[in-house]
């Protein structure tokens, strides 16, 4: 089978959707499918980082388009990487041979309308892997106005990618719920959670050992926000606990990666917080030894956004055994991790700052995680769980369509001569 793969982020970037499409993409491989993938040559979070043009990695075609680098400081800016991204995948695309299946992941939106856009000329199937759905997120995020000219064209938009797609994977029950309430028919969807990226990720002793010496967070209970700081995931409520504890050095809150919302405790580090440090993306080859030196992980979804993003951090958190605390709404996918771990995860709301102090300070009171539990629940998420599913998924996708089109083909009438 011929697949192509869309997605702005890829290998070597480090944001979770370019690691899930190399991850999805080198299992292809393994099992005997033909992959290529188009892909930015910047990186997601680093506009100035650029990446090799073309290459073939572990098996895989990369096919890394020119795209404009103005990051995103400004609506604009982004709106303008997104739109050359598209442009230059356009073209390429139109050049590619034949596939099988196209798959279109989230980032940038629109890419699914591209993809939706390419059958049946450039591929005979659509699957759609909603990592998040837009422009849900940009209206719950107060970016388009609900009932504007844009918002009401967006939402065709990414209607159109719906319906055309052969298959539909959502993350969560909540975003499966979600989908289907636009009319999509539910045997379209699947529900299928991102994984963990356990060949990577796992609760290493001297790793983490290594970099609690090396910032300096050896004698430090340390609570960890790892990953992307988006307005869908505010993290007012957890920068005011930090200002309630500043007294209390043995503590310290780490936030490590990148986003928008990430000047927010570069700005409170900035003016001398003390028990604020912040780190950018960590390297792959390092993710074990950060994640692991966590005490208490945090997890934050904004109460706006159940079924429009997905939290897939908590599933490394868990790869690591390490407890963590959810601040967001008491109804979501998160919220019933939470409930089934049954004591090593706990829930706040935010604006109950209050709340968030004392999980930090019960937490920071405990002689020490049990991980075991933890990574035993996380097996459910493994990369060797749940990418098999996505591979079945698809095969037998391509498989229904290869049936069906033999059944036109036989049921076809004959012309006679006259």
């Amino acid at each position: 089978m011929k697949i192509f793969i869309l997605n702005q982020a890829f290998y070597p970037d480090v944001v979770s959707s370019g690691q899930h499409a190399a991850d999805l993409a080198v299992s292809l491989v393994e099992a005997g499918h033909e992959v290529t993938v188009l892909t930015d040559s910047r990186a997601y979070d680093d506009r100035r980082r650029r990446f090799s043009l073309r290459e073939t990695w572990r098996g895989v075609r990369v096919i890394r388009v020119l795209s404009a680098g103005f990051g995103k400081s400004a609506r604009w800016a982004r709106a303008a990487d997104f739109a050359s991204f598209m442009l230059s995948c356009a073209m390429h695309l139109v050049f590619l041979p034949r596939a099988d299946v196209v798959i279109a992941m989230t980032s940038p939106p629109l890419i699914s309308l591209l993809a939706a856009l390419a059958v049946p000329l450039k591929a005979r199937k659509l699957l759609f892997w909603s990592m998040d759905l837009n422009p849900d997120e940009a209206i719950a995020a107060g970016w388009l106005r609900p009932n504007s000219a844009t918002a009401r064209l967006l939402s065709r938009l990414m209607l159109y990618s719906m319906r055309r797609a052969e298959r539909i994977v959502a993350l969560d029950r909540f975003m499966r719920d979600r989908i289907r309430s636009k009319n999509i028919a539910a045997e379209k969807i699947v529900v299928l959670p991102p994984w963990a990226h356990d060949d990577l990720v796992c609760f290493d002793a001297e790793a983490r050992r290594r970099f609690r010496e090396r910032h300096g967070l050896t004698d430090k209970f340390v609570v960890m926000y790892s990953g992307n700081h988006s307005p869908c995931h505010p993290l007012d409520t957890l920068l005011a606990a930090a200002e309630r504890l500043a007294d209390r050095r043995d503590i310290v809150f780490l936030f490590v990666g990148g986003g928008s919302e990430f000047r927010k405790p570069l700005e409170l580090y900035r003016r001398g917080m003390p028990n604020i440090r912040c780190l950018p993306y960590q390297p792959k080859d390092e993710l074990a030894g950060s994640l692991s030196a966590a005490d208490l992980h945090i997890v934050v979804m904004g109460d706006a956004f159940v079924g429009i993003v997905h939290p897939c951090k908590a599933y490394n958190i868990l790869a690591v055994g390490a407890p963590f605390l959810y601040i967001g709404p008491p109804e979501s996918h998160i919220a019933d991790l939470v409930a089934d771990l049954q004591g090593s995860a706990s829930v706040s709301g935010h604006g109950d700052v209050e709340s968030v102090v004392r999980e930090v300070l019960a937490a920071a009171q405990r002689p020490g995680a049990d991980r075991a539990r933890a990574r035993e629940f996380a097996r459910r998420f493994s990369r060797h769980a749940l990418v098999p599913q996505m591979i079945l998924a698809l095969e037998a996708m391509a498989a229904n369509s290869a049936t069906a089109a033999t059944a036109a083909s036989v049921t076809q009438p004959r012309h006679s001569s006259s």
